[in-house]
């Protein structure tokens, strides 16, 4: 088992206007799954990934990325934690403009003090598998939103992180575009053997992940896996589930 959630609750606000964002939220992860984390507006699954990734703290409970206890990280450990096991993608792609793409891309085995003749090897490797390896001496600046979030993707996973967490990474793009996004982190999953914990509200993107867990008000209120079925049979599973959750099932 790659991430186990036990028991996590996040409260926000004081004693006189508290809000309970997750409510006793467990599940496991194992090791190459893609898993999509859906629910309304105010459910707490940005918040759960937050959690997840170190970037927020839990009021109560533990989350395990297989020994390591993240909850239990002092501050001073929680950056290396997130250098040597997470990829992130967000929605927007967070690329520096002042380095170029491949300058980008590379940035987190820099920082990690990779000899120069391996970053740019793993640089062109990934670029090739992703298929931006025409755009690597340009700046973010110059290329489309497509292209800015493929870097960052690349970026992501440069490191074969334990774990990518993506939260909304298609929330900028038009529809081509998120195709193509989605088919990527898909073909990351696949060929690369990434583990993928998405959050998005998108029943359409959700529908490339292997399992997806529904949140509402901070609790998990359902589970669906993908299995065999194709992805418009599952995109329609999650419409039925968005439905019965008082959710929007256009999204």
């Amino acid at each position: 088992m790659l991430l186990e959630v036990k028991n996590i609750e996040k409260y926000y606000g004081n004693s006189n206007n508290l809000t309970k964002a997750l409510d006793d939220v467990s599940f496991q992860v194992e090791q190459g799954e893609f898993i999509s984390i859906m629910g309304p507006s105010g459910s707490g699954k940005t918040t759960l990934l937050h959690c997840i990734s170190t970037i927020d703290t839990v009021s109560a409970g533990n989350i395990f990325l297989e020994n390591d206890d993240v909850t239990e990280l002092s501050e001073n450990l929680v950056a290396s934690f997130r250098r040597n096991n997470l990829g992130f993608i967000f929605q927007d792609s967070n690329l520096l403009d002042t380095l170029t793409i491949e300058e980008n891309i590379a940035l987190p085995l820099t920082i990690k003090g990779n000899q120069p003749n391996e970053i740019t090897k793993r640089t062109t490797d990934i670029a090739a598998h992703l298929h931006i390896q025409d755009i690597l001496s340009k700046f973010p600046y110059e290329v489309s939103g497509g292209q800015k979030q493929r870097s960052a993707a690349a970026r992501a996973v440069i490191t074969n992180p334990k774990l990518i967490v993506a939260d909304e990474p298609t929330g900028a793009l038009d529809s081509k575009s998120s195709k193509i996004m989605m088919e990527l982190m898909e073909q990351l999953n696949h060929s690369l053997g990434a583990t993928i914990l998405l959050v998005t509200h998108d029943a359409l993107c959700a529908s490339y992940a292997g399992r997806i867990l529904f949140l509402k008000d901070g609790k998990i209120f359902n589970e669906i896996i993908k299995g065999e079925k194709s992805n418009a049979a599952f995109y329609h599973e999650i419409l039925d589930v968005l439905s019965l959750m008082g959710g929007n099932p256009a999204c």
